[in-house]
């Protein structure tokens, strides 16, 4: 966190809890299909940068996710093992074998909304609650200790369902109750709203946790809100994928934390520098090309080709830049383009130990700049070519 000015006290920070869902929820997108080894690697990087929770998968649904639960749950030692699983007992049981019941998060699905009921299971809701209640109580005789009830469709559900399937979820033993804005279809004073009346349903020991997918955009924004509503705990993805337009990003999660911490008054055990390492190893594993402009781990996010803001950077990175790139194991850079202007060019120049000549100048930017050469991309690769030209000008004829 960023420390309080002199003189004021930092305010009291509650911990969040950081769940990932990249090897599960993200995995289960299109194209992102990871081998059991891929999900071991990163279920040991994101055990690095500090995340508490880790869904290694889904252990029914396939041989492959069942081995990958199985490795992932070995591997892990100091994070929390998490699995998704149907209200049914051999979902239940297939995720004991498969990961344990130590350190294991069971998480069991449940139907939130009455839009679902009818159109996705074709059950009535006391069907929906009997299911639940049924697994809930079978995970506790298993010696389940940790029990996440995940409410699907939360976003959409009445009162008159959730109250009663949380209610009673939580009487027949669950510890964590996860709601999800499934279609990402809430702004966030809605979905604060919603953590609200749950909060206010649930005793104080049961954490309630929030899954917010990014449809209109509002992920990370839906949960903060829920945050600041009485949620305790986030579920994230690297990079924010996930079904459709993703989850919420871990990164960002992280970074707003980190910058705005005091402000909101809440804290997570991430820890930043790790995340594009984590972030970069997940595209190796999936295939997937680093975006150019997303936060933190967009490919150019710490980079800049205007002029403008490249004389700005030069003098004071702080002008352009409020999230620091080495922070997130990034660095900074300033590429050179037909918009780059001759601030840039006049700066290497003094740094090459000669006056910065206008004509120069003038020369160096109508030769590296105006037409856009691609084969000068970086600064430093600028320098090197601006301290050689520097050093030879006006030997004779002025010319190289």
């Amino acid at each position: 966190m960023t420390a309080a000015p002199k003189g004021e006290t930092v305010p009291h920070h509650r911990q969040i809890t950081v769940f990932d869902s990249t090897l599960r929820d993200g995995e289960q997108a299109p194209g992102n299909a990871m081998s059991p080894e891929h999900k071991v690697a990163l279920a040991l990087a994101l055990e690095e940068v500090g995340v508490d929770v880790i869904e290694a998968g889904f252990p029914s649904s396939s041989p492959e996710d069942f081995k990958a639960v199985q490795q992932v749950a070995q591997a892990l030692t100091t994070a929390k093992l998490s699995t998704l699983n149907r209200a049914v007992p051999a979902d239940i049981e297939a995720a004991a074998e498969a990961g344990g019941v130590d350190r294991h998060q069971i998480q069991i699905m449940a139907t939130g909304s009455d839009f679902h009921l009818a159109h996705k299971r074709g059950i009535s809701r006391q069907q929906g609650i009997d299911e639940v209640v049924a697994a809930v109580r079978l995970a506790g005789q298993l010696g389940f200790r940790d029990v996440s009830l995940g409410v699907e469709d939360a976003s959409r559900g009445s009162d008159e369902l959730l109250r009663p399937l949380v209610t009673e979820a939580v009487a027949a033993g669950v510890t964590t109750v996860v709601l999800a804005d499934t279609t990402g279809r809430l702004l966030p004073t809605e979905f604060g709203d919603l953590v609200r009346r749950v909060r206010a349903w649930t005793p104080p020991e049961v954490v309630l946790s929030t899954h917010c997918h990014d449809d209109l955009g509002l992920g990370l924004a839906n949960a903060l809100a829920g945050l600041l509503a009485g949620a305790g705990a986030v579920q994230t993805t690297i990079g924010g994928i996930g079904e459709r337009a993703g989850n919420t990003p871990l990164e960002e999660l992280a970074a707003v934390l980190h910058y705005k911490g005091d402000q909101l008054g809440l804290s997570c055990g991430v820890r930043t520098d790790g995340l594009f390492a984590a972030f970069d190893q997940l595209c190796q594993a999936i295939g997937m090309p680093w975006p150019r402009n997303k936060a933190i781990v967009g490919e150019y996010v710490f980079s800049t080709a205007a002029g403008i803001h490249q004389a700005g950077l030069i003098k004071e990175p702080a002008t352009y830049e409020y999230v620091e790139a080495a922070r997130f194991g990034r660095r900074r850079q300033i590429l050179i383009g037909r918009h780059s202007g001759r601030a840039v060019l006049r700066h290497l120049v003094e740094q090459a130990g000669r006056a910065p000549d206008p004509e120069l100048i003038a020369a160096l930017y109508e030769r590296h700049v105006a037409g856009g050469q691609r084969e000068v991309t970086t600064i430093e690769e600028l320098a090197a070519v601006v301290a050689a030209e520097a050093a030879d000008w006006r030997r004779g004829t002025g010319e190289r």
